[in-house]
């Protein structure tokens, strides 16, 4: 049967390739070298506990990442509490599980909550059955059981053999195409289900709205409107089969209280029009031992026009190997930015396994043609950039960006102008501060785009306009009614009466404030410079000298009684304590060490923060901080502290900074499916691996210099976007060599515990002699 085409106008948009193409991806990868890099990355690393990264196949920086999806957990049980267990599936692949119930298309990679999952796949034959785990009657699902030792997962592709239908499963993927191929057995009830249903963090309102059209007989396009994090998010698709489907249909699992004129049509079966809250659609084919049936999946953020445009413009054929290889020498592209030599095979597969995780997040956010979605909801041609999404700005503001402006300039330029069109088309005129698929979720707290901004302009990145950039994140500043900002400007700190996580704010607010300083002195507007860097010294108001910890303030002055410094809830922080988020003033530690008693004292409350072991009771109440991560009160598996190990190159006691910093790699990160202490947070988490195996890391972006720490690698060759090389050499290299005894840069000795940027950018050599003896 072939159902009749209603809109030849779409499909000879399709089939005749018209396209109003501005960028394409076809390009000739070169490569620097004949190394595959792709080989040292296990997709598979912190797939389990709270790593929440997925294993699929997607490309560098990827709209598409196909992967996966073991579960399907529901956000609230039926008493209305919150489904603890959704915590886990926060990329829709749990390691320990022992069944797949699909494939989806859009996925978050290390992410602390969640949303996506868009547009799930699932071959099955047999039996047709439409529920994912198991029917009303409690007979099985249409899930299948799988093996790891018949699962393979490497950049660009995976693969898995579904058990319970003799189906073998192989995705590949463009930047804006899924591409699968599955291998069947002789049926004559062989299925494709597409699962609109199913999404990750699931409720009851979360789909608002589903529309598929079965444009012919090979060729099904649609659309998903969903209200999770992102409150109104719209993904488009076209679907393309190789082979003829015989017969189709739909159910609806949502009760339909009017549906006009279309109840003169039997909507449920071989009707070409499906349309409804939650639907879950099959095709049905007649297969051969052995035969192959492939199926290409765009996306698009604006139409199914340009969900089509993107698929005949990224893959316009049907080799499938073709794909894969074409995107594993991306992935390669990418990794071969940074060659490292290391001491073992198992740091080899850490170092680039993270240098993959780097590469993941943000997304391309636009079709071939430079369509995109704005934040309003109109559509946008991007011009003079490429548009991203995924700014998980609290996490990733403080090693990720930065790391982007050694490999990747020219993509954080791209990023910077997305954040500068968000601010443009946000009606409260702000950046974003967590933000996805043209929606802002508000997530965590601070302005972090004016950090990645100032990074990169006091770091000369970028041709973003410096005076928009400015206007931007002083306007983002000033929005009183956003999370304690105006109480902020008010008291000169975020009182606690006021706002939660008041003291976490004000600390934040603090550090962002310096930041637009930062861009205000590149600019050359004095005032402004003079106005935020006063604004950066809040921090000291929440500082209380009589128990040397910072403390929530109350809108009287007093600070708040009944106070606990171990305690990481409802004390005024968030996702932290006074012991560690109270450390946080990156823009001027010298003042904080001499605020907190001076450089013995605070090398000694450091050394105290890593020993003294934190009770359960402390940490009980946060899913997002576990024993994984921690070192005594030290919270490796969450951002706030990852600079707090270099804190001691500023108390004369640099050799400290050397010896946790290779404590933290060798026990915080491994080669296996638990290799990951903590949420990866889309990158960040990783970020800091590279920076620190590499032996610097940016304590302060905004600031053109890195904290020297104790490189795990034995040498390192870094290819610069301006055709310059950087070497890093480490003479003396060992386990237990973990001190520095020497840093030359270009044959001339680093007086300081600072390197610059112009010392990496430019080229040539840093040498690191290791030892293992202290030298402060």
């Amino acid at each position: 049967m072939k159902p009749s085409i209603k809109f030849p106008f779409l499909l000879s948009l399709f089939l005749l390739g018209i396209s109003c193409q501005k960028k394409s991806t076809d390009n000739i990868v070169e490569s620097k070298s004949n190394i595959d890099f792709t080989k040292y990355v296990n997709p598979t690393i912190g797939t389990s506990k709270m790593g929440h990264v997925f294993p699929g196949a997607t490309a560098p920086f990827g709209m598409v990442q196909l992967s996966p999806q073991t579960n399907f957990e529901v956000m609230f049980n039926k008493d209305g509490s919150y489904n603890k267990k959704t915590y886990e599936y926060c990329a829709g692949y749990q390691y320990k599980d022992s069944t797949i119930i699909g494939f989806a298309h859009t996925n978050f990679s290390g992410t602390g909550h969640a949303d996506l999952g868009d547009f799930l796949v699932m071959p099955t034959t047999g039996n047709l059955v439409l529920d994912p785990l198991k029917k009303a009657d409690n007979s099985k699902g249409f899930y299948s059981t799988f093996s790891h030792t018949k699962e393979k997962a490497s950049p660009g592709y995976y693969s898995v053999n579904l058990d319970s239908y003799g189906i073998k499963a192989e995705l590949t993927a463009s930047e804006r195409v899924g591409f699968h191929q599955y291998t069947f057995p002789k049926s004559e009830d062989s299925h494709i289900i597409l699962d609109l249903v199913y999404n990750v963090y699931h409720h009851n309102n979360k789909n608002v709205w589903t529309f598929i059209r079965v444009e012919n007989d090979t060729l099904v396009t649609g659309y998903r409107q969903t209200k999770g994090w992102a409150r109104t998010k719209k993904v488009f698709f076209a679907m393309q089969f190789s082979k003829p489907f015989k017969s189709y249909g739909h159910k609806k699992y949502n009760k339909e209280t009017y549906d006009g004129f279309y109840r003169r049509f039997k909507q449920n079966k071989n009707f070409p029009e499906m349309a409804g809250k939650d639907i879950r659609a099959y095709f049905n084919f007649n297969t051969e031992e052995g035969e192959k049936i492939n199926i290409k999946f765009a996306l698009s953020p604006v139409s199914t026009n340009g969900a089509l445009n993107n698929l005949k413009t990224e893959i316009p054929h049907w080799d499938f190997n073709k794909v894969r290889e074409k995107t594993k020498a991306n992935w390669n592209k990418e990794l071969q930015k940074i060659e490292v030599e290391t001491l073992t095979e198992n740091d080899k597969t850490t170092f680039y396994t993270a240098l993959y995780h780097t590469n993941l997040s943000p997304i391309l956010y636009e079709d071939v043609d430079g369509k995109y979605r704005g934040l309003d909801q109109n559509i946008y041609t991007s011009d003079g950039f490429t548009n991203y999404t995924i700014f998980s700005l609290w996490d990733t503001y403080r090693a990720l960006h930065p790391l982007y402006n050694i490999t990747q300039p020219k993509r954080n330029n791209d990023m910077i102008k997305s954040m500068l069109a968000h601010h443009d088309q946000s009606v409260h005129k702000m950046l974003p501060i967590w933000s996805h698929y043209a929606n802002e979720n508000w997530c965590m707290i601070g302005y972090h785009a004016t950090s990645v901004i100032a990074d990169a302009m006091v770091k000369n990145v970028g041709d973003f306009n410096k005076n928009h950039a400015l206007k931007a994140s002083t306007n983002t500043a000033t929005v009183k009614y956003f999370d304690g900002i105006g109480e902020y400007m008010k008291y000169k700190y975020v009182p606690d009466d006021k706002s939660h996580s008041s003291v976490s704010k004000t600390l934040e607010y603090a550090y962002n404030d310096w930041c637009i300083a930062q861009v205000a002195k590149k600019t050359g507007d004095i005032s402004i410079e003079k106005e935020y860097l006063s604004r950066s010294e809040y921090y000291k108001n929440v500082y209380d000298s009589s128990i040397g910890f910072m403390r929530p303030r109350l809108t009287n002055g007093s600070f708040r009684e009944n106070f606990d410094p171990m305690d990481t809830h409802g004390q005024g922080f968030i996702e932290g304590n006074a012991w560690n988020y109270g450390l946080y003033v990156p823009q001027n530690i010298d003042e904080m060490i001499k605020m907190m008693g001076g450089k013995e004292k605070f090398s000694k409350q450091l050394d105290e923060l890593f020993t003294t072991e934190i009770d359960d009771k402390y940490i009980a109440n946060h899913e997002d901080i576990t024993r994984d991560g921690i070192i005594g009160n030290y919270v490796h598996g969450n951002e706030p502290g990852h600079h707090i190990p270099y804190l001691y190159n500023w108390t004369g006691h640099p050799e400290k900074t050397q010896k946790r910093v290779r404590m933290i790699m060798d026990s915080m990160y491994a080669p296996s499916v638990e290799g990951l202490c903590g949420n990866d947070d889309a990158g960040q988490m990783s970020a800091w691996y590279i920076f620190s195996s590499l032996g610097f890391y940016p304590v302060t972006p905004g600031s053109p210099y890195y904290a020297i720490g104790s490189p795990n690698i034995k040498n390192a060759t870094i290819h610069l976007e301006n055709g310059k090389t950087l070497k890093i050499t480490v003479k003396k290299q060992s386990k237990e060599n973990v001190f520095v005894k020497n840093v030359l840069v270009n044959g001339k000795k680093l007086e300081s515990f600072l390197l610059s940027h112009h010392d990496i950018t430019n080229g040539g050599e840093i040498i690191f002699e290791m030892s293992n003896q202290p030298n402060n």
